[in-house]
């Protein structure tokens, strides 16, 4: 009854293995999918295109469970449209990670005794080159192994032939639309990688520090200023006060002494001092803050550097050479030798910006710079999102992208590396600036250079949707895939990727969106929801996982915690479970395969079914309804929570189990029932295989004889439904559930059969009592039967003999003892919730709780006296 319409194949061949073996089954699967083309996309289609660009991981990276985690939802995604008859592309590749890349060669050649500067910079890009041949895309072995359906033959490096051609095209017309320039301005720079990054590459976190307050000045003319860091007063050229500050009014526009120099500097008035924050008196150091840069420029101060690259200081005395941080402690005590310090706070607990790859105190330095003018581009990528040209998903975090693109800075965008994309700007012998495009020949003659600095990484990262398809030139990719369909990626890169690849995406391609989505994730946390992190022990390599459980249990882990824009804490626990998830699937297939299941032959009709067969499709094409509504609303976590209920619940648990009485008793019903069954497991493993693919292939080519499940048809909802057969499987699942209960409650073990008498009349389920008696263990009632107990339920009734089934004494006596201790715990609640003085003192928390226990006192007590009740008299 699903709209599950496929040529018959030939009959299948129906043995499975006892247990299912990842291991043994997980790699050739792959590899057979990839040598069969499944995953290749054709630009020449008909068909629909849907088309993801994976978020290209660094080259020099490994998989971590946060690729799995988005890589699962991506590979689900299109292994899907790829089922319901699109082109789908998955489309893989790696970013040449500027920074991350150079360090290990670096650190490579350092083990042989030479730096980059031994091997000049052509045979260092080179060494780089065969380094990354050699140990990079470690990620993309590891990507296979997770079942990742990229399309290989696509593969892409964004330092590749094609991407790099597109770089150097939207540099140069960047540069001709005067969006990209070259400004000494203040920038973070790494002493340690050495080099600029962008604001976004620098984390913030809270570190103990020192505040010293230094007076300033001699005799009267003295005012006091606090810093963090007293190296760089070295380099002030002013102090600033507010102008109406009267303490410092007769001070400004004179100058006054700058301690440890022979240098006197002006007293300014500026607006943007706060007189409240501190002493209302700040120092200026214009080329090594950002806010004294601004304030610099607005009173045409001189700008000194007193550090070098490795943020050794520069300045001439006592302090050259020293590096930032001795240098801290040697001027404090040097001032404090002279009497000029006023106050010292110890630890002093503040906000520091350090590298995100080494963790390298930043500091900031006046350099030149080439730099993206955002202004126009951002508002293009804010204005796309607001006009519903592209969704945001969860539409609430439309609000951190909105913060990010209508306030976004412009865009230091050179680096000071030998690898990655060389800036195409020539500089002449008489001062002329060319900017080479990629088909023209630079600047001939003696005295042309070209710029040292290497482009940001995530300048080639912003052209990824449309540079791996072929721009510049209009390539039939280009013209099939693009704009892309959806954006999946964590909510922590919105400012580091995804504002980037929208500005780029619509300028370059005349305003056409990138993607249509961006569908944003949580971050993977571990079981307490606390950041995984080496320094906390808590790393999980999913590989690990991938050994010890399955590709397919780590993806279904990972889809079913996926709630969008929602952080998802995993454990191996859950692994576990999931495993236990697949094996069930196994199992029960292989019983149905055992027992004659088949897709062969058309589904009977309706009036043919019995009302379990009628409920089980009913419920299937409700399942198949909402899948598809999860899957359109990215609710990948829902749609694994209804997948697993209906699979294991439904169909393992009730209508495999009711359907045994069927097959035992043979005949019509039974061969029915088999055909109902095969449909089943037919469109439930269709509707599992996007998120756990390899134990789904595996069951639906046994069962069906077909090529693949991964280019099957995907299930349509037919529109059957059958309430009335809802309402009886309901009401029979009622009466199995309360039987059971009831002789869990009485100590029965559950393989334990007792006699039992049936009174089915009057309601619907006379049909149904083989199928009771064979689930609750219940034998036909003999001639010396007594009813011990009768259970009304559902409007039918239960008479159980259980004289001969427990012992009766002893049993009265364990439930009398459990009556006793429930009562106890009843009467030490109700005596504190009835002290005024307790409830007067005690937290909120701990009346509730004490509340909650004289509850399930209540409960305990009730249900341990009905028990009792229904025991058979001694």
């Amino acid at each position: 009854m699903t709209e599950n319409a496929q040529q018959q194949p030939p009959a299948p061949d129906t043995e499975l293995p006892t247990q299912y073996a990842p291991a043994d089954v997980e790699g050739p699967l792959y590899e057979r999918w990839v040598e069969r083309g499944y995953f290749e996309a054709d630009a020449k289609s008909d068909k629909p295109s849907y088309t993801i660009v994976i978020p290209p991981p660094n080259v020099t990276g490994s998989l971590h469970l946060g690729h799995a985690f988005q890589h699962t939802l991506m590979d689900a995604l299109t292994r899907r449209k790829r089922m319901q008859g699109y082109e789908s592309l998955w489309l893989p590749g790696m970013d040449h990670a500027g920074i991350a890349t150079q360090n290990k060669v670096e650190q490579q050649l350092a083990e042989e005794g030479k730096s980059r500067h031994d091997l000049g910079r052509e045979a260092f890009v080179e060494r780089v080159w065969q380094w990354k041949e050699e140990y990079g895309g470690r990620i993309l072995g590891q990507m296979r192994r997770l079942g990742d359906g990229v399309d290989w033959s696509r593969e892409r490096f964004t330092m590749d032939e094609g991407l790099s051609k597109a770089v150097l095209t939207i540099f140069k017309r960047l540069y001709e639309d005067e969006l990209i320039y070259r400004a000494e301005r203040i920038i973070n720079w790494c002493p340690r990688c050495l080099t600029a990054i962008s604001d976004i590459e620098v984390e913030y976190q809270e570190d103990d520090g020192e505040l010293v307050s230094i007076k300033y000045g001699e005799g009267e003319e003295t005012l006091v200023v606090a810093t963090t860091r007293a190296e760089t007063m070295l380099g002030d050229t002013a102090v600033a006060v507010h102008p109406d500050d009267e303490r410092y009014r007769h001070l400004i526009g004179k100058r006054i002494k700058l301690p440890l120099t022979d240098r006197h500097i002006p007293v300014v008035a500026d607006s943007h001092v706060d007189p409240e924050f501190g002493t209302g008196a700040v120092k200026v150091t214009p080329a090594h803050d950002p806010n004294d840069f601004a304030i610099g420029q607005r009173h045409g101060l001189e700008s000194i550097t007193v550090m070098d690259e490795r943020a050794v200081i520069t300045a001439h005395g006592p302090f050259q050479g020293l590096d930032r941080f001795e240098a801290r402690s040697s001027i404090v005590a040097a001032l404090r030798s002279q009497g000029r310090i006023v106050a010292e706070k110890r630890p002093y607990v503040h906000s520091v910006g350090h590298c995100s790859r080494c963790k390298t105190t930043i500091e900031p330095r006046l350099s030149m710079q080439w730099w993206v003018k955002v202004g126009p581009l951002a508002k293009a990528a804010g204005d796309a999102v607001r006009d519903g040209r592209v969704k945001i998903h969860p539409e609430d975090m439309s609000k951190r992208y909105f913060d990010w693109v209508d306030n976004m800075n412009d865009w230091c965008i050179s680096r000071q590396l030998w690898w990655g994309h060389r800036i195409p700007i020539w500089y002449g012998p008489s001062g002329e600036i060319v900017c080479v495009g990629p088909d023209e020949e630079p600047p001939a003659g003696e005295g042309w250079t070209q710029d040292t600095d290497v482009l940001d990484t995530w300048f080639s990262s912003g052209l990824w949707p449309f540079s791996t398809l072929g721009w510049p030139e209009q390539t039939e990719d280009l013209r099939k895939f693009y704009s892309t369909d959806v954006l999946l990626t964590g909510h922590d890169i919105i400012f580091f990727w995804v504002a980037r690849m929208m500005m780029f995406g619509l300028y370059a391609m005349d305003g056409e969106v990138p993607f249509k989505t961006i569908a944003l994730t949580g971050l993977v946390r571990d079981e307490r929801g606390k950041k995984m992190s080496k320094s906390f022990g808590n790393v999980v390599d999913p590989l690990d996982w991938m050994d010890k459980y399955g590709s397919d249990a780590v993806r279904f882990t990972l889809a079913r915690g996926a709630n969008p824009g929602t952080d998802v804490p995993i454990g191996e626990d859950w692994v576990q479970a999931s495993r236990n998830f697949a094996n069930k699937i196994w199992n029960a297939t292989r019983f149905a395969l055992m027992n004659g299941a088949t897709i062969e032959g058309p589904l009977p009709d309706p009036a043919a079914m019995s009302a379990t067969d009628r409920w089980i499709l009913s419920r299937l094409n409700k399942t198949v309804a909402d899948v598809d509504a999860f899957y359109e609303d990215y609710q990948f976590a829902k749609l694994s929570d209804a997948l697993y209920h209906f699979a294991w619940d439904e169909v393992f648990d009730w209508y495999v189990e009711l359907s045994k009485t069927t097959f035992a008793a043979g005949g019509e019903a039974a061969e029915v029932s088999k055909r109902v069954l095969g449909e089943v497991l037919d469109v439930t493993l269709k509707l599992l295989h996007p998120v756990v693919p390899f134990v789904t292939e595996t069951l639906w080519t046994t069962l069906t004889g077909g090529e693949s499940v991964v280019i099957a048809e995907w299930p349509k909802d037919s529109g059957f439904r059958d309430a009335a057969a809802e309402q009886e499987i309901a009401t029979l699942q009622q009466v199995i559930t309360e039987v059971r209960r009831f002789r869990a409650d009485q100590g029965l073990q559950p393989g334990q059969r007792v006699p039992a008498r049936l009174t089915l009349d009057g309601t619907a389920l006379a049909p149904h009592e083989p199928a009771i008696r064979q689930l609750l263990r219940l034998q036909p009632e003999g001639e010396d039967f007594t009813a011990t107990a009768t259970l009304p339920v559902a409007g039918a009734e239960v008479a159980l003999d259980l004289s001969g089934a427990i012992d009766v004494a002893a049993e009265r006596k364990r439930l009398a003892k459990d009556l006793a201790a429930a009562e106890k715990e009843k009467a030490q609640a109700t005596a504190k919730l009835g002290n005024e003085a307790f409830l007067a003192k005690a937290p909120d928390q701990v009346v509730e709780k004490i509340r909650g226990r004289l509850a399930k006192a209540d409960e305990d007590i009730a249900r341990i006296q009905a028990q009792l009740e229904r025991l058979p008299q001694a």
